[in-house]
């Protein structure tokens, strides 16, 4: 392997993160997830550990809880290229062998022979002084220093914030631009010619007049004499931060960070890139900024064409969409990181990104329980899901929606689903059930709608079928009334319920369900599109959730619903509730 190329990530107690252990993938990582999870985090933590400047300032936000005593690290398996000097170092650096799965120690024995290849554990470790030490560990457990120059060698391209972008296009110590020219001689010279321009010569009569009053005011207080001012430098700052680059508009040289931030952001990729050679490390922290859908894709693409290491955050769905070749990984709302690989997980990034795009995601199994569960969410939150950065997305259907559950396991994660009972895969749903606990509701028996009307009483059902917003309580009558063989004159409820008699709970829930009476053939299509003017829409999901508040029915399904409920607000980190107003 001949780029740089982190095989294993390990962060403790480093800002919002208190663990976590990743095996990226070489090419492109997409890190996906809701806000506050840690995506940005992890980019940090690359950041700080391959810093190509010597001095790095920390506070006690960059420790877990602000727990500096407890200290902090920053550990990666690292694929090093000799070109990387790694084999240059004063103290010889001895490789590991990489497993696969984790870097162990090489077998000294000639005949046993290796299984892997050689890689390096380099870490970066935050101490209870608020000073960083930055090391090579060596097989023996023994720490050798981890240099600047070997980490500006490994190479790092990073694109964060606005502001980053400003800096990484001026002459600022450190910026990309800076070590593009690498013109070690160009501050020296820069303040001899400033020099010989006496500043003080500049200055206003007041200023003058002040600047000797502070000088008598030194000589009083036994301080150094004959002040005057002049160009001085200082550590962090230079007076070459003052240049930057230019480009032409209009045939006027204006500064590149007058430009818009989309330019400035793919301008600072591109100054980067220049200076680090073939393959550097790639940090993107929320590629979409700035950058309108067709600079989304442009840019994914581009990175994808190299043969760079890349770690890139997004909340753009085009981006995610463009990603075609890339590793998409999910960050939960406990901090577990996975990756999204399966047809399922496909099919859906295809058609609702945003599941992949909040702090928690109900997978629901169709249309009518999205609507049902968004607004039963809504009612215990007392607020919008959009504001806790929950999002409740359709499966798809009960098969898709439990292989879409079971493919974000594997990958560790934790989503909440809310589902039928149709008697089928008892063990895969029980495999679930072990692992997401409240955050998976399933019915003890049969659909939704079969749970929500048994509850209906008699003298509820008129009111029941009645479309809140009056458009659909005809259809509905009529959708009965076909059911039942009634003449087309006869469609209103009294005539129905006579006919039906005690089977008109039986005839509404078939309705409801868009299922087809017993014997009917050429009518089923028919039958089935019945559902639609009932509740198989978001919209009349949401009627449901409603009237099973507004006609009390509530009680009879607290206990099961409750649980789910205070799940999902215990995992966006809500307390319980005892119950739900009406």
């Amino acid at each position: 392997m001949r780029t740089p190329t982190i095989h294993r990530l390990v962060i403790d107690r480093f800002r919002g993160i208190k663990e976590l252990s990743w095996r990226p993938a070489a090419g492109v990582n997409v890190i996906l997830g809701g806000g506050n999870v840690g995506k940005s985090t992890i980019l940090e933590a690359l950041a700080l550990l391959l810093s190509p400047t010597a001095y790095t300032t920390l506070s006690d936000t960059d420790y877990y809880r602000r727990e500096i005593d407890s200290e902090f690290s920053v550990e990666a398996v690292f694929s090093l290229p000799p070109e990387c000097g790694i084999n240059d170092q004063f103290k010889t650096c001895w490789p590991w062998e990489w497993t696969g799965s984790e870097a162990v120690v090489p077998a000294t024995d000639a005949e046993v022979g290796t299984t892997g290849h050689p890689v390096y554990r380099l870490r970066v470790r935050g101490s209870a002084d608020l000073e960083l030490a930055y090391e090579i560990i060596q097989p023996d457990g023994k720490t050798d220093s981890l240099p600047v120059a070997l980490r500006r060698r490994i190479g790092l391209i990073r694109l964060g914030g606005d502001d980053r972008n400003d800096r990484d296009l001026r002459l600022v110590q450190g910026s990309a631009l800076d070590r593009l020219l690498s013109d070690k001689g160009l501050r020296s010279r820069m303040a001899t010619e400033l020099a010989g321009s006496k500043v003080s010569d500049r200055l206003s009569d007041n200023a003058k007049t002040a600047l000797n009053s502070l000088d008598h005011v030194f000589q009083k207080h036994s301080l150094p004499r004959n002040l005057d001012i002049a160009v001085t430098g200082s550590q962090g700052f230079s007076i070459a931060a003052l240049i930057g680059l230019t480009a032409q508009r209009d045939g006027v040289p204006l500064p590149l960070r007058s430009w818009g931030a989309g330019t400035r952001r793919l301008a600072a990729l591109t100054v980067a890139a220049q200076n680090q050679g073939d393959a550097p490390i790639t940090l993107v922290d929320e590629i979409e900024r700035g950058l309108e859908p067709y600079r989304q894709r442009f840019l994914v693409k581009v990175l994808q064409a190299t043969t760079s290491q890349v770690f890139v955050t997004t909340h753009s769905p085009f981006v995610i969409s463009a990603a075609s070749r890339a590793a998409l990984w999910y960050i939960d709302h406990e901090g577990q990181i996975g990756r999204l690989e399966s047809p399922e997980i496909d099919r859906q990034r295809e058609s609702d990104p945003e599941t992949f795009l909040s702090r928690l995601t109900v997978v629901v199994e169709g249309k009518t329980e999205q609507g049902f569960v968004a607004a039963l969410l809504e009612k215990a939150f007392g607020s919008s899901l959009e504001q806790h950065g929950v999002h409740v997305c359709n499966g798809g259907g009960h098969e898709s929606a439990l292989n879409l559950l079971e493919a974000l396991a594997v990958g560790g994660l934790r989503f909440a689903c809310f589902a039928d009972d149709e008697g089928k895969h008892l063990t895969r749903w029980q495999r679930l059930t072990r692992s997401l606990n409240d955050l998976l509701f399933r019915w003890s028996s049969g659909c939704i709608e079969d749970n929500v009307i048994s509850t209906v009483k008699d003298e509820q059902l008129l009111t029941f079928l009645t479309d809140p917003k009056g458009e659909k309580t005809g259809t509905r009558l009529r959708t009965l009334a076909l059911r039942l063989r009634i003449d087309e004159g006869a469609k209103d409820f009294e005539t129905i319920r006579r006919v039906a008699g005690p089977d008109l709970r039986g005839v509404i829930l078939q309705a409801a369900k868009g299922s087809a009476p017993e014997g009917a053939v050429v009518e089923k299509k028919q039958y089935r599109s019945h559902g639609r003017e009932w509740f198989k829409t978001v919209e009349g999901g949401r009627e449901l959730a409603g009237k099973l508040f507004s006609l009390g029915l509530w009680p009879s399904l607290r206990s099961q619903l409750l649980p789910f409920c205070n799940g999902v607000r215990k995992a966006v980190d809500l307390s319980e509730i005892q119950d739900i107003d009406q």
